[in-house]
């Protein structure tokens, strides 16, 4: 459940100066929560993104961050405490039992709620990945709360409310939206649009062990089989250090293979804006932008594209963008790093030939 906030109005239509006042029964929820993912011992960059972003939300209320780790294997779960307390966490929150040993809804759904049922957070806050989204919602549910979905960014508002903004109409919007009338607050977050938090080794914290309390004979699913997805055309922008992009600029399909051969050259990921996967040029899964993949690489190209918000909001984190576009006041030219005023068709070979000569020319050199 998500509620949009209705604004007090005063005498003038505006919102009224009276401070909104916290019910009695909220002011036992406090602290901030990070659900962290970790599959195969191995913790998902978005948990950290998530933490550092948890560190300033629980500093701004004055309160603690904590993480919460569920797994079978003692010594993961350890590992994923020790780097939960170096990302930035007071506390972390464990759960052990073999129950949890490959994520199941019903299991992780119990232990969760569980949690937050005995220590009663003031924020939650996941990834928003397939375990995320699926767990997320279930929590809520079984909480009766709110959750605000794929958000792009979060803040504290000045009466204390977690304000999760996220794209709404298509991408044609940004919501902001506030959860007033129910405890926890959820958001689940998209990865790579927080930054990554230093870590800070030798960090230390405490720790609170709390016990599933479910047996697995009353768990209805139950693991039969891995099945190794082995499609290796499948995208992996939101992790890509390079990425190269287009747009409409390109004018045709076929010169859109001009970008997939840089990307080869450069050993980079490469995608496009929505307009090119309405008109069937790229799969949805290659989409950039607040209604695709939210992206922070080290370098992205983006060929032909114009710039709009949409697009701006899923890549405006990268390190450096280098825009090229025959129209001088292209709106992408306002935030990107370098630009070309030039026509893509033209430039992209041309980056492709000098990147294989360069890329040649050293690997004989070493």
């Amino acid at each position: 459940m998500t509620e949009v906030p209705k604004q007090a109005s005063g005498p003038a239509g505006g919102r009224a100066s009276t401070k909104r006042e916290l019910p009695e029964h909220f002011k036992a929820y406090r602290h901030v929560w990070v659900v962290v993912e970790c599959e195969h011992g191995v913790v998902h960059p978005v948990s950290f993104e998530l933490l550092g972003e948890g560190r300033k939300l629980a500093d701004k209320r004055e309160v603690e961050l904590a993480g919460v780790v569920l797994g079978s294997d003692p010594a993961a779960i350890a590992a994923a405490a020790t780097a939960c307390f170096e990302y930035g966490a007071d506390r972390v929150y464990t759960v052990t039992d073999p129950a949890l040993a490959h994520y199941r809804n019903e299991a992780y759904t119990k232990a969760v709620t569980d949690l937050v049922n005995s220590y009663k957070p003031e924020i939650l806050l996941l990834g928003a990945t397939a375990f995320g989204r699926d767990l997320a919602g279930s929590v809520a549910t079984t909480l009766l709360t709110g959750l605000t979905a794929d958000c792009t960014a979060l803040a504290i508002d000045d009466e204390g409310s977690l304000a999760a903004t996220r794209p709404t109409f298509g991408g044609s919007l940004l919501c902001t939206i506030l959860t007033l009338n129910y405890r926890p607050q959820m958001a689940t977050v998209r990865p790579r649009v927080l930054a990554m938090p230093v870590r800070r080794p030798g960090r230390h914290g405490q720790i609170i062990e709390h016990p599933l309390n479910l047996a697995e004979s009353e768990i209805v699913t139950k693991i039969l089989q891995f099945i190794a997805d082995r499609d290796s055309n499948k995208a992996q922008l939101a992790y890509a250090d390079i990425v190269v992009a287009g747009g409409l600029g390109l004018r045709s399909v076929e010169n859109f293979e001009r970008v997939k051969e840089l990307a080869a050259v450069l050993g980079a990921e490469y995608g496009g804006s929505r307009p090119l996967v309405q008109k069937g040029w790229i799969a949805a899964d290659r989409q950039i932008g607040q209604t695709g993949k939210t992206i922070r690489p080290k370098l992205y190209i983006a060929a032909g594209i114009s710039g709009a918000i949409q697009h701006r909001v899923g890549v405006e984190g990268a390190d450096l963008i280098v825009a090229i576009n025959t129209d001088p006041n292209a709106q992408i030219f306002d935030f990107a790093h370098l630009g070309i005023v030039a026509d893509a068709v033209t430039v992209l070979p041309a980056l492709t030939v000098a990147f294989r000569k360069h890329l040649s020319v050293n690997r004989l050199a070493s």
